[in-house]
């Protein structure tokens, strides 16, 4: 196995704890990467003494200097004696200042100790690059950030054990936008787009020497609601992220990495990203995903006024077969508002099958049985989520074969006991319907049967593309069968959230 998990599961004897703090560092140590403009390669110690690499991170700052995928290699201790170094506490420092190296076939490499409660449990390694005479601002502001997060990483406080595990969809990246804040909060660098972050907030003078705290206030949308993340992200008090919606419907995404040393802060980094394209883009869907909510509604009501309608009807017609046509249509009406219902509610065109069944069976049980017994309605099993159009079909079709069954013991002095049972593996639904009646008619056929018969027919070979049987069990009743494909669910909407100015500072060394 290639993952982080497997490699350690079949190569190391780490401890849980020290093995989630590697999986922690994995999923915070891409910042680290683009501002030391390097690859990283996490080793691990086997249980053999030799070492294993078990992820690797390449930079989106600078060309990556492994051309093909080290993870998964083995090599013996002594062949690196930098990472034995490393594993007894004891780190290189040559990327502080990088030199040239053309008389060696490789570049150097810095070996860095992963600490977790003062002990290394991993080593770290970074490709020193080629060195150039002067540095830019930026790449020694970057520079600058890779070695106090080196620093904490010695210290067992990279990344902070306090901060949400795992990489954010839409969380800004390096070359999004920095900023470095000193221990006041005092902006001391902003890269070129994170300036052009805040100036499309608003803002439209010099960041360094300014509170961000206070610029940010500024122009922030006070009518709304504000991220509650917001005050701790912007003074660089805690690794949190967070949304800076402006009075211009401008959207920042904000994320902070306080800077410490033995445990005392003395800044902050704030990365940031001009989310607005994407904000608006998400609040365009949640407008039409409650726009489709309240038409359901809607439709729901008009077709609840229908059902009373046709009841209303029934009642004054004095003609036995045409007031229980009515009533049948009332009823398949009153089904297809309960799926209505039901969508309003959700949050996307899927439905929990077991919980419009359920409904359906508290609905049929007082329209159709008026004897003496009580009816035993059973629901067995889970069918899931199914999309709106299967579930429409599926609820019509579940309706009419309980309340078939149910009509089948008119005039019994007992009272009809009917199980429902769902069963779902993967796209494959089926479904049983079984009642302690009288049983099929002889000589019975589904296309020579009655309305209702029919239409579960051409709803299971149509809607639903499926099959459906009916038998006489030798224990009596009746037996129906329903089999069919469905749609799985799928995950949740993703899209790529480009902002305005996504373009990065990719100066590199």
């Amino acid at each position: 196995m290639s993952t982080l998990a497997g490699l350690l599961h079949e190569h190391c004897d780490l401890e849980p704890a020290d093995a989630q703090w590697l999986h922690r560092l994995v999923g915070h140590w891409q910042i680290l990467a683009d501002v030391a403009y390097t690859d990283l390669v996490l080793w691990a110690p086997t249980r053999d003494g030799r070492f294993v690499v078990v992820a690797i991170c390449r930079p989106a700052t600078a060309a990556t200097g492994y051309l093909t995928d080290p993870v998964g290699r083995v090599v013996e201790a002594a062949h690196r004696p930098e990472l034995v170094r490393a594993m007894a506490g004891r780190a290189s420092s040559s990327h502080r200042a990088p030199g040239n190296w053309p008389d060696s076939d490789r570049p150097p490499v810095d070996a860095e100790p992963v600490v977790r409660d003062g002990r290394p449990i991993a080593v770290l390694t970074l490709r020193q690059r080629l060195g150039v005479l002067k540095l830019s601002k930026l790449e020694r502001a970057y520079l600058q950030t890779a070695e106090d997060l080196l620093s904490m990483l010695r210290e067992g406080g990279f990344p902070d054990p306090n901060a949400a595990s795992g990489q954010r969809r839409g969380a800004p990246r390096v070359g999004d936008g920095l900023i470095r804040l000193d221990l006041d909060g005092v902006v001391t660098f902003a890269s070129p787009n994170a300036l052009s972050s805040f100036h499309r907030l608003g803002y439209m003078g010099g960041m360094v020497g300014e509170l961000l705290a206070v610029i940010a206030t500024d122009h922030v949308e006070r009518s709304g609601l504000v991220d509650e993340a917001l005050p701790l992200v912007v003074t660089g008090r805690a690794d949190m992220h967070a949304m800076l919606l402006s009075k211009r419907e401008v959207a920042v995404a904000l994320h902070s990495i306080p800077l410490r040393s033995r445990g005392v802060r003395y800044g902050a980094v704030v990365l940031c990203r001009d989310v607005t394209e994407a904000y608006r883009g998400e609040r365009e869907l949640m407008t039409k995903d409650a726009t489709i909510r309240e038409i359901h509604h809607r439709v729901k009501n008009n077709l609840q006024t229908v059902s009373a309608l046709l009841r209303m009807q029934a009642r004054r017609i004095e003609s036995k077969k045409a007031r229980e046509a009515l009533e049948e249509a009332m009823r398949r009406v009153a089904t297809i508002a309960l799926v209505h219902e039901t969508l309003s509610a959700a949050i996307d065109e899927t439905l929990d099958l077991d919980l419009l069944l359920t409904k359906v069976l508290a609905l049929v049980r007082p329209l159709v049985w008026s004897g003496d017994g009580e009816v035993e309605l059973r629901q067995i099993g889970r069918g899931g989520l199914v999309p709106a159009k299967e579930a429409n079909a599926l609820a019509l079709v579940l309706m009419e074969l309980v309340a078939n069954a149910i009509e089948h013991h008119a005039g019994e002095a007992n009272g009809p006991m009917v199980s429902v049972s769902v069963e779902r593996q993967g796209s494959t639904l089926r479904v049983t319907v079984r009642d302690n009646g009288p049983g099929l008619p002889k000589r019975f056929s589904p296309g020579a049967g009655g309305l209702g018969t029919q239409i579960v027919t051409a709803l299971v070979s149509g809607e639903l593309g499926g099959t459906i049987e009916w038998s006489s069990p030798p224990e009596g009743g009746t037996l129906v069968e329903l089999l069919c494909e469905v749609t799985e669910r799928r995950g949740p909407r993703s899209s790529e959230e480009p902002g305005e100015g996504s373009g990065d500072d990719d100066g590199r060394p």
